[in-house]
């Protein structure tokens, strides 16, 4: 075996920037490794990467960092390796990951967390996943946080972990934590765009006028002063500022989630047999249908009810709101849904304009075969007044944003089919009848409630929900539509806005503001681990001089990364 060794010591080598000082990184060089070995085959190819610290195996260079490396004359250069076959190649890697050659994903967080200390609190660790936007709470990193808070326990000072407790605390969520501490999630700059987020919720919490729906009367009790914006990304990053644990009811913001399990149990063409796909131009609640005496959409009072006459058909009330209920939760991510009794008498008491759209529907055949009108509209009302916080329905959001899968638990909750059609009518027919202008102006995804939410989903990015009381006139929250607006005077997020050359808006998904050169998606451990390991390099001949080894012996070679033009 022809051995290569390295001479310079790199520190955080999962940080994604390729422009961090060889000086800050040899600063730390005493806590890091303290040699690379590498091996070579008598053909020229490595075989494998040993990278020694105080003895003991270590980590992996990522592609791209420039060091030094000799080579004894005459060594066979890796260009003249034949390419080897798939199958063999991944036996090979298989052979390596069981063998521990390939680099420890734990040693790699606690280093990059450490900087260049032997033991780190436990609350150095917590900040840092913060700022990820990932919270402690997260479903995903139950085991995690389960492990730490029981480890904390057996240390002598309940606050310091060392290399050895930080792996077995991390261990069970490695994949996820290193996706996130690598900058892999959809908004790698996340605490660059929560203050973004903050400055525009302050800009909101400014505007005054708009006026309390009373013609619910308990809507009438909440105060104009709540303002709350909560954000969930494809992620699972989160954000919140304001009022955002104040539970208020859903309205008309449940009818695209209900609409979408709807289509998720029977699909899209028997669901539009009886529900129209087109705005109406008018009120929400007008008597009124389309040419084929359908209710226009889904979105409006009248498509809204008779999407409530799908829901298990031949199922009683109490079995269709446990499980309208259900998927909701799911939605949500276990997060708070809970329903108000109070609003729902209240909506039944006033509800003639909703009696006289279903006796309307009900002249007209709209519903299936053998409905009970009364008993719809009584479910219609239970739905409307399902509770939420700014907080889980920005999870429900997201969930929709996610393709049908909640962010923070992993599990498919709707169809694909379910969620394209449900954002394409939100697009649409959303926002009453502002719903033009809304998506001319925003040209986002979006539903509207008159207790004043206003669920918004950036599709593939993230799902949002303001909450604010105060309505103008056509029924949408003031200071939600203004912060829509400006979310999208701000960063690209308009569907329309062009990616590449939009250049005086801000895009959160590029690292530092720079165009972003991959899309990640995710990844398991093997390869995560590959990805930290040596790939798409070549090796440069380049004079002795540049190391400090004699070069009477030796021949001296710089690895670049293929595509750098040296």
């Amino acid at each position: 075996m022809l051995q290569f060794r390295a001479s310079i010591v790199l520190k955080e080598l999962i940080q994604t920037s390729p422009k961090r000082l060889l000086s800050d990184i040899i600063r730390h060089k005493k806590t890091l490794p303290n040699a690379y070995c590498f091996s070579a085959a008598n053909n020229g190819r490595i075989s494998k990467l040993n990278i020694v610290h105080y003895g003991r195996c270590f980590i992996q260079p990522l592609a791209g960092r420039r060091f030094l490396c000799t080579k004894t004359e005459g060594a066979i250069e890796p260009t003249e390796t034949a390419k080897k076959d798939e199958t063999v190649q991944e036996a090979a890697a298989d052979k390596r990951r069981k063998a521990g050659i390939l680099p420890s994903l734990e040693d790699l967080l606690f280093y990059s967390i450490a900087e260049g200390q032997e033991r780190i609190p436990a609350h150095k660790f917590i900040t840092a996943l913060k700022a990820t936007g990932l919270r402690t709470g997260d479903p995903r990193l139950k085991e995690c946080m389960d492990m730490l808070k029981v480890t904390l326990k057996s240390t002598s000072d309940g606050v310091m972990l060392d290399r050895h407790l930080f792996k077995k605390c991390v261990q069970s969520n490695i994949v996820l934590l290193t996706q996130a501490f690598r900058k892999k999630f959809v908004i790698p700059d996340f605490q660059s765009f929560a203050s973004h987020i903050d400055t525009l919720y302050e800009k909101g919490r400014n505007l005054s006028g708009g006026l309390v729906a009373d013609y619910i009367p308990q809507l009438a009790k909440f105060s104009p002063d709540l303002w709350a914006v909560s954000l969930c990304t494809v992620d699972g990053q989160r954000h919140t500022v304001g009022d955002t644990k104040v539970p208020f009811c859903l309205q008309s913001c449940v009818k695209p989630l209900k609409y979408a399990i709807s289509v998720h149990d029977h699909g899209t063409e028997y669901v539009h047999r009886f529900i129209g796909k087109e705005p109406s131009g008018l009120r929400f609640n007008k008597l009124f249908l389309d040419e084929d005496d359908k209710p226009h959409n889904p979105m409006v009072n009248a498509g809204a009810i008779v999407c409530t006459s799908l829901i298990k058909q031949l199922a009683g009330n109490a079995e269709k709101f446990d499980y309208v209920m259900n998927f909701l939760k799911k939605m949500a991510g276990n997060e708070y849904v809970g329903f108000s009794n109070a609003t729902f008498q209240s909506e039944r008491e006033s509800g003639d304009r909703n009696f006289a759209i279903g006796y309307y529907l009900k002249e007209k055949k709209c519903f299936p075969d053998g409905t009970d009108m009364t008993a719809v509209l009584d479910l219609y009302f239970q739905l409307c007044s399902i509770e939420v916080t700014c907080e889980s329905a920005s999870v429900m959001a997201a969930t929709l944003a996610n393709g049908g899968f909640c962010p923070i638990t992993g599990e498919r909750v709707l169809s694909p089919e379910a969620v394209r059609d449900t954002l394409s009518l939100m697009h649409s027919c959303g926002m009453y009848d502002f719903s033009g202008q809304f998506a001319f102006h925003v040209g986002l995804p979006a539903k509207s409630g008159v207790s004043g939410g206003i669920l918004l989903v950036v599709p593939n990015v993230m799902g949002i929900m303001c909450w604010s009381p105060p309505l103008d006139k056509l029924g949408n929250s003031v200071r939600g539509i203004q912060f829509c607006t400006d979310l999208v005077s701000l960063f690209n997020f308009h569907n329309y806005d062009n990616l590449r050359h939009f250049a005086k808006k801000l895009d959160p998904r590029r690292e530092g503001g720079d165009q972003r050169q991959h899309t990640f998606g995710p990844m398991d451990y093997e390869s995560l681990q590959k990805e930290l390991a040596l790939k798409d390099t070549m090796w440069t001949k380049v004079s002795p001089t540049e190391c400090n080894e004699d070069s009477s012996t030796t021949v001296v070679y710089r690895m670049e990364t293929v595509g750098d033009g040296n």
